[in-house]
């Protein structure tokens, strides 16, 4: 009963939290803020799901399954990059964010990248 409960508690957050980024991707204004949904709470989302049918497989029907393990290993390594790489080429090809973003720390790296080629 508790390892139901537990598997379930995994899928449903995995669940939530998959559905928030896809909401995200949707209303959130310009691209960047679009990355961070996708690469964040997607990520997470879909890793607790995993890890949910890794539990299942591993506590009820006593199969451990390591390729769920590398696939959630592979997706926490990749997805917040591909993220950052997201927002990088959206930074180098000239989209503004959004009014209301203070802080671009980027800027200065880039002029002086430019400059020195």
């Amino acid at each position: 009963m508790i390892f139901n409960i537990l598997i379930g508690f995994f899928i449903i957050v995995g669940l939530v939290f998959t559905i928030v980024g896809a909401i995200g991707l949707i209303r959130l204004p310009d691209v960047y803020t679009r990355a961070h949904a996708a690469s964040k709470s997607s990520t997470l989302g879909v890793m607790s799901i995993l890890f949910g049918v890794f539990l299942y497989f591993w506590l009820i029907k006593d199969h451990v399954n390591p390729h769920l393990i590398i696939a959630i290993v592979f997706l926490f390594a990749t997805s917040p990059i591909g993220g950052h790489l997201m927002g990088r080429a959206a930074y180098i090809h000239g989209i503004k964010p959004i009014e209301g973003t203070k802080p671009d720390d980027y800027k200065d790296e880039l002029l002086r990248r430019k400059a020195s080629k």
